[in-house]
């Protein structure tokens, strides 16, 4: 056989394997309103820079009428470049059987985690499948195994985003839970236990939607960070995600165009002075932020605390910030978890941590203390005392209790203490405070109101400020609204060579 046979019989096999299913099955997946493995890809990458590893690989399994190859057994991986940045893609192929886990899917997508490790290089999984493949039996739930090991192992190492664009339930659902970021886009769904086991074991009618629907992730179990309507829009959700990361944890993020000093005359204004009066924190991000650009993470879920990605003189920061909006600011259960899973992400990938304080406290009530707010609330102490990088924390105005210490106190590692003249730290405020120790004298006066707010006053002008704070030498800066963006500008170009050894140890035990 000379060199042009043996050419046109590869061009026939590539062409036969990059089918999948075959042109039923890519139909139905149209049909379904969902592209295919690779037309996602196609839509992800730059074009032209995909390279396939493993296309003519095949199933292991012959039962159970699985005689014919399946192509590339139901997984399409290799690598390219998302704006002009490498990355290592794995795409289930859901004409493929459904896009079912066997052994070598598994063994496919191990290998491009660990390339991506290797390389140093982020890890993208769109996931589409119907679970593990029934035929090859314990061999499946094995590939589970060996693809969940290997994302634990590339933890904190590369950043690692799954797109969930169709079913993904069972044991599968937990290599998405391992990555640090879930895209769910419209229609797709992730549950442990489907519709119909539900209904067998408890007899509760439910579907997949109500089950664990895109929103459903993104409103309530918090297992997702972003929603997107479309596949155009997930691709475009993380492709911008990528751009505030490192490629590595031994990376510092990329810089953009840099917006340098200016004053933010609208901040004057924007922050109330009255401690019950509510405002849009998101506003503040976005007056603080180079051009007003804020990428939100989770803002569908635990909305009483935002995070999310901007950039301040071109460099990447984290943002966590009380919502004033939502529940008063308060910490719960939902908001701690949120907080400090975020915290430790940006601490693994040399993000610095922006925290904009406005906190009354943890929220109080019987289903937050039987539920664990604790345990919960403490994850947050944790993971703000356990991150090196460099911490700014900016007072807004109320930090009360225990809540002023979970937002990043001075104790907990803020490099710098930034507070406005709104600010307010105590134990409580100074209603709550003349309250309790004045309550006999409120109760024997011959104006109770009138005296309490005299006793107000007072503590107020004695505590309610950031004057005394700053006697003490707990807060550094008192800054007027407008210089805020300034002083947090010139706050991280001092404190991006920070280095801070840790005491040995295997790792710490965080309250989970």
């Amino acid at each position: 056989m000379d060199m042009e046979k043996l050419i046109q019989a590869l061009k026939e096999k590539e062409k036969k394997y990059k089918a999948g299913g075959g042109k039923e099955k890519v139909v139905a997946q149209h049909n379904r309103g969902k592209l295919t493995a690779r037309e996602r890809i196609d839509l992800f990458l730059d074009p032209g820079s995909f390279v396939e590893i493993g296309l003519f690989a095949e199933q292991r399994a012959k039962n159970f009428g699985l005689t014919e190859p399946l192509p590339g057994d139901g997984v399409v991986t290799g690598y390219g470049t998302v704006n002009g940045r490498r990355v290592v893609v794995a795409a289930q192929d859901f004409t493929v059987q459904g896009g079912s886990v066997g052994s070598m899917h598994a063994d496919k997508i191990c290998r491009a985690i660990k390339m991506a490790q290797e390389m140093g290089v982020p890890f993208i999984s769109l996931n589409d499948s119907g679970g593990a493949r029934i035929q090859e039996g314990i061999e499946a739930l094995e590939g589970y195994s060996k693809i969940f090991a290997h994302n634990i192992d590339a933890s904190g190492i590369i950043p690692q985003i799954s797109v969930i664009g169709g079913p993904c339930a069972g044991g599968a659902v937990y290599s998405p839970a391992l990555t640090d970021f879930i895209v769910m886009i419209k229609g797709s769904n992730m549950f442990i236990t489907g519709p119909q086991v539900i209904k067998e074991v408890t007899g509760e009618e439910v579907d997949g939607e109500s089950l664990g629907g895109a929103l459903i992730h993104n409103q309530i179990s918090g297992v997702a960070h972003f929603y997107a309507e479309s596949e155009q829009e997930a691709v475009k959700i993380v492709k911008e995600l990528l751009s505030y990361l490192p490629a590595n944890y031994l990376e510092s993020p990329p810089v953009a165009a840099e917006e340098g000093y200016r004053r933010v005359l609208e901040l004057n204004s924007l922050i109330p002075v009255q401690p019950t009066k509510v405002y849009d924190v998101r506003e503040v991000i976005k007056a603080i932020a180079d051009f007003g650009r804020f990428f939100e993470v989770q803002a569908l879920f635990a909305p009483n605390i935002v995070i999310g990605f901007i950039r301040i003189g071109g460099e990447t920061v984290g943002v966590i910030a009380n919502q004033p909006k939502v529940k008063a600011g308060c910490l719960d259960i939902d908001a701690s978890n949120k907080a400090s899973r975020f915290i430790r992400f940006c601490d693994a990938f040399n993000i610095p941590l922006l925290t904009l304080e406005d906190i009354p406290g943890y929220l109080p009530g019987v289903w937050q203390e039987h539920a664990g707010i604790i345990r919960h609330g403490a994850k947050v102490l944790y993971a703000y005392g356990e991150a090196t990088v460099p911490k700014i924390t900016v007072i807004l105005r109320k930090a009360y209790g225990g809540g002023y210490i979970a937002m990043c106190s001075k104790n907990l590692g803020a490099d710098l203490t930034i507070a406005l003249p709104t600010a307010d730290i105590g134990v409580v405020g100074a209603d709550a405070a003349v309250n309790i120790l004045y309550r006999d004298e409120i109760k024997n006066a011959e104006n109770p109101e009138d005296f309490r707010q005299e006793k107000i006053s007072e503590f107020i002008e004695l505590f309610g400020n950031p004057y005394y704070a700053a006697s003490k030498g707990i807060v550094d800066i008192i800054v007027e609204p407008a210089e805020l963006r300034n002083q947090i500008l010139a706050g991280f170009k001092f404190l991006k060579s920070k280095k801070i050894k840790k005491s040995p140890k295997k790792h710490g035990n965080i309250p989970l």
